[in-house]
């Protein structure tokens, strides 16, 4: 039997637990601590092949620090849905790289630097080393 792959707003949830947990520096094993969880479940959850119920998520808001609503910011709408008309969500790669610990690291270190002459020029340099589209 073929195994099923995990939903995608399940694994885009899963993705922004790991991104907050790594932007407060906190382990698996420390969020599964609080949970009451193995680490190993926190693992489950963040690769959204397992999914979280409602109360669960409202423990790891309240760990994380942040609204329950930060998890769901830039999910995939399901076919048929309306996308509504707020900000549009970012693509899908932008939020695939915050949750990454180089893009977190990137991110958090490009926001320390005070000039934003100096984050521009960090910017078109990037742009120009990566060939801009």
């Amino acid at each position: 039997m073929a195994k099923k792959a995990p939903n995608p707003i399940d694994k885009h949830v899963g993705s922004r637990v790991r991104m907050r947990r790594m932007m407060l520096s906190m382990s698996q094993e420390k969020l599964g601590d609080a949970l009451g969880l193995t680490f190993q479940q926190v693992q489950k959850y963040e690769k959204g092949t397992n999914r979280i119920g409602a109360s669960r998520l409202q423990n790891i808001a309240n760990i994380l620090q942040v609204p329950v609503s930060f998890f769901f910011e830039g999910a995939p709408h399901a076919p048929g849905q309306a996308g509504g008309l707020g900000e549009a969500p970012s693509p899908a790669y932008v939020s695939d790289f915050l949750a990454t610990s180089d893009g977190l690291s990137l991110t958090k270190s490009f926001m320390r630097i005070k000039s934003s002459k100096l984050r521009r020029r960090i910017v078109d340099l990037v742009e120009q080393i990566a060939g801009e589209e």
